[in-house]
């Protein structure tokens, strides 16, 4: 242990925060595909404009998808214990997801293979529904993390779920999916409008400032609900913040409007939520005036403010208890070993990299508008 450099504290919050980046990367890039998705049959009227959308998106899906692999990776590889218990514990609501993911890549196969409207509608529809349900599941699974999962862990540290599938749709949790949705649907927009000209770029203007503002009002409604309406979860013992694994040796307490303690304990924190109001009145206001560019940057700004919002909120909780607090996971007591996250760290470091270069090489290909000229001239166009 001694000849790491890094001591075992530093790394677990280096990779508590590297699997946040993670996952904002996936809502940032992976959300301009789902929300895509998810406004296709109401922005495109026409089986013409429905194929400029679906190529907007076809060339580069895939690549976002990778964002979900590495978050999904980390979580399994960095905190074994949250991977445990979250995909067997949430494992019908995770089918669900992985059953709407997988209408995507059919869809965009099959759409094309029959001359049929009805065809192309079903089709249609079928990536409306890959879109829709990942973004509003993912978001009721966060606002579930800030309520508390329903699981507890015995002696052998064996998790045992007591909840259900039905339970996860508790009111905030819905809220937090509509949160979810909202942002979705937003970023999707700005890259519709970044991407087309005409008709199609003024329809996806309407929806993106009307879900921009519902994501204003539905944010802050949820702010309200977590300060004032709810009970966070606070360590009440001493904390070992360079232990083994062991989540059943802390104390923990029902604090009403807990979630809000770290704001105090370290007022940068409030950076968070001021980021995800500022970028998405930044969005509203850089659809109103037609710019491309910073009005992408301004949504996937407050992607990043919301959802760091709730990962800043929860800390150091990864996924906390509601039916026996101590259970909660904590990034203190629920990573892998020292050794462990240290060679990851130094893969994430050699790989990463060349990740991002290569996403930003394949956006550099593939920028420019989309148009009905264009995929007449494009034999690989779906």
């Amino acid at each position: 242990m001694s000849t790491i450099p890094l001591d075992y504290e530093t790394l677990r919050l280096i990779w508590w925060a590297l699997l946040g980046i993670l996952l904002i990367g996936f809502a940032v890039m992976g959300g301009r595909d789902l929300g895509v998705g998810t406004l296709l049959p109401f922005v495109a009227r026409t089986d013409a404009e429905r194929r400029v959308l679906i190529n907007v998106i076809g060339p580069t899906w895939e690549g976002n998808q990778v964002w979900l692999v590495l978050g999904g990776g980390a979580i399994f590889a960095a905190f074994p214990p949250l991977y445990a218990v979250s995909f067997s514990g949430f494992y019908l609501a995770m089918i669900v997801i992985l059953l709407a993911l997988i209408l995507r890549p059919v869809g965009f196969k099959f759409r094309g293979k029959v001359a049929d409207t009805r065809w192309r509608s079903a089709w249609d529809w079928a990536l409306f529904v890959g879109g829709f349900v990942p973004s509003l599941i993912m978001g009721v699974a966060v606002g579930n993390v800030l309520l508390g999962a329903p699981f507890y862990l015995d002696d052998t540290l064996r998790a045992f779920y007591t909840g259900n599938f039905f339970q996860l749709l508790m009111p905030f949790a819905l809220l937090a999916g509509l949160v979810s949705v909202g942002m979705i649907v937003l970023q999707g927009a700005v890259l519709i409008t970044g991407r087309t000209t005409g008709v199609l770029a003024d329809r996806a203007r309407t929806y993106g400032t009307w879900a921009g503002l519902a994501t204003i009002m539905l944010f802050a409604l949820g702010g309200v609900w977590v300060a004032f309406g709810m009970d966070g979860y606070a360590i009440t013992s001493i904390v070992d913040t360079n232990g083994a694994i062991n989540p059943l040796g802390k104390t923990v307490a029902l604090v009403p409007g807990g979630w809000m303690t770290n704001y105090g304990l370290y007022p940068w924190m409030i950076a968070a939520p001021v980021l995800g109001f500022v970028g998405l009145v930044a969005a509203v206001l850089g659809l109103q005036a037609r710019l491309r560019i910073p009005t992408l940057v301004a949504s996937s700004m407050a992607i990043f403010g919301i959802i760091s919002t709730a990962g800043l909120s929860l800390f150091p909780f990864l996924l906390p208890s509601s039916t026996v607090p101590e259970s909660g996971l904590t990034l203190w007591d629920a990573s892998s070993s020292h050794l462990t996250l240290f060679i990851m760290l130094l893969a994430t470091v050699i790989f990463l990299p060349i990740i991002l270069a290569y996403t930003a090489w394949v956006f550099r290909v593939m920028r420019g508008d989309v148009t009905t000229r264009s995929l007449e001239k494009n034999p690989n166009a779906y």
